[in-house]
């Protein structure tokens, strides 16, 4: 039955995407907030289905803590897929920075074109960042956008020891806005590089802010150790709550 509901979800997570990404078409001609509502609605079919083929539930914690119309950071852990989709319905006005080599694939590059997001080229090094910081704090500023972030860059699975890049204190120290820690235990369900899918309860919690102001150092220190001791109790708990769950190991990325 595991392997069945897998194929099942994967295969209509794939056929909602496309089905989305069609539709969006539409409102291309449209001012972005259609884009970004639609992206919200898609974002609930997606756990919608997640919790409905694959069993278990889905619950975000704290998310009454994100203010409403004010630019904010949330910074989230990373570990599957899932959280790309589930953090958009609870801001306003997602911004998101990404790879430029996105921007080249039809329909969904088309979609982030028309969203405002902020594409960077990797191997540009320093001169990238200075340019993000730029493009953010200019959208942000001007739209009061809520920027969406991975601090660690890429997924990491549960058990894999965390990191983080110092990028996100000089993203901070630049917006100078509060910045909301997420963790979540979603890595268990939706494992990286994997087909399966686990029932269970995925919990994404939205953690008290740091305000502006800390300088960069103390600020890295208190959003890693933040994200991972939560997400750590997240996992733990989800652990003891289903014993069909992958037992812990330690691997590497």
């Amino acid at each position: 039955m595991l392997i069945i509901r897998s194929v099942l979800f994967n295969a209509a997570f794939y056929l909602s995407t496309a089905l989305m990404l069609i539709i969006s078409i539409f409102t291309y001609p449209l001012p972005r907030r259609y884009l970004i509502k639609l992206a919200g609605i898609w974002a609930k079919v997606c756990a919608w289905l997640f919790t409905t083929i694959v069993g278990g539930s889905y619950e975000v914690r704290g998310a009454e803590k994100i203010p409403k119309g004010q630019s904010i950071i949330l910074a989230s852990k990373h570990m599957s897929a899932f959280e790309t989709f589930a953090l958009v319905p609870l801001v306003d006005d997602p911004l998101f920075i990404l790879k430029r080599e996105l921007l080249r694939y039809p329909l969904f590059g088309w979609a982030l074109l028309k969203t405002d997001m902020i594409p960077i080229d990797r191997s540009a090094g320093l001169k990238a960042l200075r340019g993000m910081l730029l493009e953010a704090r200019k959208k942000m500023t001007a739209d009061s956008r809520q920027l969406i972030i991975f601090p660690e860059g890429t997924r990491r699975r549960p058990d894999t020891e965390p990191v983080y890049k110092f990028g996100i204190s000089h993203i901070y120290h630049a917006l100078k806005v509060p910045c909301y820690p997420v963790a979540l235990n979603t890595g268990l369900f939706w494992p990286k590089g994997s087909p399966i899918r686990h029932s269970g309860k995925i919990i994404i919690e939205i953690l008290p802010p740091i305000e502006p102001g800390m300088g960069m150092r103390p600020f890295f220190e208190q959003l890693s150790e933040t994200i991972e001791s939560h997400s750590n109790r997240l996992i733990s708990e989800a652990r003891a709550a289903n014993e069909d769950l992958p037992p812990p190991t330690k691997t590497e990325a």
